[in-house]
């Protein structure tokens, strides 16, 4: 005889046979192993609401995220930081301890750029702080603020980043190409970094390499 199960209990019998499929985590790209550190630092030094990932994207221009990262000039670190200016910010920052150790360097990197943030800030540089900060981060705020007096003296607004650009080449001693490709090439990384700070598999890297999946 067929035993004919009721089928609001076989109904249950199925749900507990059935086995969601596991869910797999994704793995972190090596370009993503320093996010935390980025993100701790932006929110010490800028404050939670602050977009972290344009530090990130800072590190990526400078060094490739490459704590071994060294310039002919000394230059050191993931944000490529002079060993004097590592030891000018950590006077104020007595937790960084060497300018080799990737969280400090770092720390030390988004701390300067706070520096620069603040003073930007009191020049009355409001909406293009960022660009002004990451441009004097690679060519010295003495370098800006020389281009500030030329687009002055052009009778331009010298808050204004675009006037800064197209004054650049009049700036003597003043290797404009340079910074003004640094500040695109951060604005660009950027966008290489979806909400969560991560890089976009399949972009290329600061050195021009594809990012694929781990495998």
């Amino acid at each position: 005889m067929r035993c004919r199960l009721p089928l609001a209990v076989l109904a249950s019998l199925l749900v507990l046979a059935w086995q969601p499929p596991a869910v797999t985590a994704q793995p972190r790209l090596p370009a993503d192993r320093y996010d935390d550190d980025f993100r701790r630092a932006s929110k010490r030094q800028f404050g939670p609401a602050f977009d972290w990932r344009l530090f990130k994207a800072q590190g990526m221009a400078e060094s490739n995220l490459d704590p071994q990262a060294r310039s002919p000039v000394g230059a050191q670190g993931i944000m490529q930081l002079m060993p004097t200016t590592f030891r000018e910010v950590a006077s104020r920052n007595t937790e960084l301890t060497r300018v080799d150790d990737a969280r400090s360097n770092i720390a030390a990197g988004v701390a300067y750029d706070r520096q620069l943030w603040v003073r930007w800030e009191r020049d009355s540089v409001h909406d293009d702080r960022w660009p002004f900060t990451m441009a004097s981060y690679n060519a010295g705020r003495g370098t800006l603020l020389a281009a500030q007096r030329q687009a002055r003296e052009a009778r331009l607004d010298a808050r204004q980043w675009r006037n800064i650009e197209s004054i650049a080449p009049t700036v003597p001693r003043w290797r404009h190409r340079e910074t003004l490709d640094y500040v695109r090439r951060i604005e660009s990384f950027l966008t290489l970094l979806d909400d969560r700070g991560r890089l976009i598999r399949g972009a290329s890297t600061a050195r021009g390499r594809r990012v694929s999946a781990p495998r």
